[in-house]
């Protein structure tokens, strides 16, 4: 089974039971960095040794380099981001229509998100908000500049 697992994006307390269970069990670990989910992995005390993958290089997800790890159908997979929900505003997206084009099984866990405690801290009507991505920081800078 291949389980998309949501990692912390601030507080390491924010991870689920669930995603520890998850990646305390995987053979393998389809990551951004692996240097930081074996950190991630040491600071929640998991001591299991999966097989880490690399997938981004150069700001650019390696699609060949999954559909290898792909072929260990027989082996339980996790596929995390530094931080936050693989295909959340990444490129993780690509990985899950890959998964859909071969018919792959998975699992999303649900996770910690820093969206929902940010839209509830703002005091906006909560029933109508609605998330069309993150705003590219050299625009936000370039319409603030503007305005001071």
């Amino acid at each position: 089974m291949l389980y998309i697992v949501p990692t912390p994006v601030g507080n390491l307390e924010d991870i689920t039971l669930r995603a520890i269970n998850i990646l305390s069990k995987v053979e393998v670990i389809i990551c951004e960095d692996s240097r930081k989910t074996r950190e991630l992995l040491r600071l929640l005390n998991i001591n299991n040794k999966p097989k880490f993958v690399d997938y981004m290089k150069n700001h650019n997800i390696n699609l060949s380099k999954i559909e290898e790890v792909l072929e260990f159908e027989d082996k339980d997979i996790a596929f995390v981001t530094d931080a936050g929900t693989p295909g959340i505003s990444d490129p993780g997206i690509l990985l899950i229509r890959l998964l859909q084009q071969k018919k792959i099984e998975y699992t999303v866990l649900p996770g910690a998100t820093a969206l929902i405690p940010a839209v509830v801290a703002s005091g906006l009507v909560t029933k109508d908000f609605v998330f069309v991505g993150f705003c590219r920081l050299k625009k936000v800078v370039r319409v603030l500049g503007k305005g001071l």
